[in-house]
């Protein structure tokens, strides 16, 4: 195996965790738990 084989390899790795975070972030069952982390900075004590 030579580095370019590697180099390709990670990159697929990486491509393939940026798309599971992606999948993750925008499903639908984590919105209301991200909308109010959204709103942590505008509230008062």
């Amino acid at each position: 195996m030579d580095v370019t084989t590697l180099r390709i390899i990670f990159t697929l790795l990486s491509f393939a965790c940026f798309l599971g975070i992606a999948v993750w972030a925008y499903s639908g069952r984590n919105r209301e738990r991200f909308e109010e982390a959204a709103q942590l900075p505008f509230e008062q004590d």
